[in-house]
């Protein structure tokens, strides 16, 4: 049985819309339990966020927590922060609550910054799986190179944290960004795989024989869905 799923769109627009309504209509009625979800930065999670956005109005969306799965180290009004794409195109259009929003501090220290961010999500996280604190879905995107959030081919081994600091083959380089291991325990895990030049990774990551960061993320879960509007993968 294969451990993922690959959901072929036929444009960048297509795909959001579609993983934007699938997670809307899987994400359970309000409850007392919190839904833990990580967001990642990227041209394509521009175009999910507005997605969202855009679907849930009039939703209840109280329940829901927003963490990350990486961070570039810039303040929270900077250009490439992950955290103000997802202000401007998720969180202004849909209301949601300043406390409800757990960003990465980029600003701080990277190491502090890592801390904090496992702090908080370790704090609001209901189930842990060997003490890491589990998250309810996660959205990745992909890189040329099969990157996800900032774990980067030939990057640090997973020290056991839940966040660490690394330093980023591409520009901004300093980033924080989520574990293999937390990755590996959260109940779902969905990658947006869109843009061109980015066909070979895909094939690649899908081969249980790669070492692409993406293949490592596979192989260590159950089960991964994979929404691509890439041709011939």
């Amino acid at each position: 049985m294969k451990k993922y799923e690959l959901i072929s769109c036929p444009s960048d627009l297509a795909l959001a819309h579609q993983a934007a309504a699938e997670w809307l209509k899987e994400l359970p009625i309000r409850t007392a339990t919190l839904y833990l979800v990580a967001l990642s930065g990227g041209r394509i999670a521009k175009h999910f966020c507005a997605a969202i956005a855009e679907q849930a109005q009039g939703r209840d969306l109280t329940h829901v927590h927003w963490f990350w799965a990486d961070e570039r180290c810039v303040p929270p009004d900077h250009a490439d922060s992950n955290f103000l794409l997802a202000q401007k195109h998720l969180f202004e259009p849909l209301a949601v609550a300043p406390n409800h929003i757990h960003r990465i501090r980029g600003e701080e220290n990277p190491l502090r910054a890592a801390e904090l961010a496992a702090r908080e999500l370790t704090e609001l996280a209901t189930h842990q799986d060997r003490g890491v604190p589990v998250l309810d879905m996660v959205f990745l995107g992909m890189g040329e190179d099969g990157h996800v959030a900032s774990l980067f081919p030939n990057g640090r081994p997973d020290s056991g944290a839940v966040y660490y600091p690394v330093v980023a083959s591409k520009p901004p380089p300093n980033r924080i960004t989520i574990s293999y291991t937390a990755l590996a325990v959260a109940r779902q895990a969905w990658v947006l795989a869109s843009g061109s030049g980015k066909e070979t990774a895909l094939k690649q990551s899908l081969d249980e024989n790669e070492l692409t960061p993406l293949s490592k993320v596979i192989r260590s879960r159950s089960f991964t869905r994979i929404f691509s509007d890439l041709k011939g993968v």
